[in-house]
This record gives C-alpha cells, structure tokens and sequence, in this order.
C-alpha cells in the first residue's frame, strides 16, 4: 500500500456565500460525498489543504479524520476549485472510497523527458490529451501517468492511448486511438511532403504505361 497521506477536518455550519468569511480566515471549504455515505461540508486549514494536495501529487490516496470520529476515512481529491487569476483555493470535492472496490477517476497526464523532433526548425510538440480516465482499487490510483516524450524523434510522431504503459492493476478506459502528443510539422513542410508523395505515385503510375508502350 503507498504512503497515506493524512489531514484533520472539521464540520462546516457556513455555507452559500457566506464562505468567503472563512476563506479569508485561512480556512477551506471541503464537500464530502460517496455512494454510501451521507454527504457532509467540512472545512481544513488551508495551509494544511495545501501541503496534502502537494503530496498528493505522488500518491493519490488521501486519510481524512472528522472531529469527533473515532476512524478517519479514505478519500480521493475529485475536484479542486482555484481562483483562475490569483490561484487562491477556493473549494475540494473529497469522494470517499471503499478500499476493496474499484474506483473509476480522471487523472492528469504529466510529461516528461524532452522530445528531439522540437529542435528541428518549425517543429512544434502538442499536448492533445491532458487527463485520463483510469480504474483501479484505491490503493493502486496513480496520481498522474507519465508520458515520456525522448521518442519523438521526427515531425508527425505521436504518442497515442494505447502506447501507455502502466502498472498492474490500473487500467485506462480512454479509446486506444486516441493522440495523448504529438509533433506538429509546419504547414509549408507539409504541403512540400504531399507535392513529393504526389510526385512518386504519379511515376509509379505512369511506369507500367512506358512499358507497355515499349514492348508494342
């Protein structure tokens, strides 16, 4: 089982907008939700949701203690609301898990090495697919998947779903077909390389007919 990472909360009696109270308090509003528990607000201290969800970046198994409970509860960060123009945290969605049954979860992909096709003039990486939809037990839910780009070599390389690798366990429901990077060529390369493949099947074409023509 991987590193649990731990924080305590409490519950919540402000609700609507009457949080902006508590977020200027350092204090966040947490939702706790699952299919078989009673849905319940609660609030941490920001600094403190912070910390975890930095940590969660490697693990994403999350324990929760609630005041006053005697067990903490398994969790997972299903969303995270930030302030788009200051990155203020602003709200976490905890969805609590059974620790025996699969649990189904959008997780970002992260990418890493550098891809050699870029140092050609023109080329371009685009990052297609940025999150993807994996199933596994609690205990085996990466936090992020990493794509290593060092393969891509030339223009109109990519990396698609089902070049992924990953560990025993986890599966990804995304299409296999689906482009997750790939190296964009600029459009004039492109028009040059359709002239030149137009070129040799119009030679190709063409070289039957000369024969022909020979032999008679």
């Amino acid at each position: 089982m991987p590193k649990e990472i731990e924080i305590t909360v409490n519950k919540r009696q402000v609700v609507g907008k009457k949080v902006k109270a508590l977020r200027r308090q350092g204090i966040t509003p947490v939702h706790l939700f699952g299919p078989t528990v009673k849905s319940a607000a609660l609030q941490g201290d920001t600094a403190e949701l912070e910390k975890v969800l930095e940590e969660e970046s490697e693990v994403a198994l999350i324990k929760i203690k609630i005041e006053n409970e005697k067990r903490g509860r398994h969790v997972v960060a299903r969303e995270v609301q930030r302030n788009p123009l200051t990155g203020q945290l602003l709200h976490i969605d905890f969805y609590q898990v059974k620790m025996r049954e699969k649990v189904k979860m959008d997780v970002p992909i992260q990418l890493v090495g550098s891809a050699p096709a870029v140092k050609i003039s023109g080329n371009t990486l685009e990052h297609e697919l940025n999150m993807l939809t994996v199933e596994s037990l609690p205990t085996d839910l990466p936090a992020h998947i990493d794509v290593d780009v060092s393969e891509l070599k030339q223009g109109g390389q990519s990396i698609r779903v089902r070049d992924l690798q990953v560990k025993d366990g986890v599966s990804i429901l995304n299409q296999p077909e689906l482009v997750v990077v790939k190296i964009a060529v600029p459009r004039a390369q492109k028009a040059e390389e359709m002239v030149e493949v137009v070129a040799e099947e119009q030679v190709e074409e063409a070289a039957p007919a000369e024969e022909e023509t020979t032999q008679s």
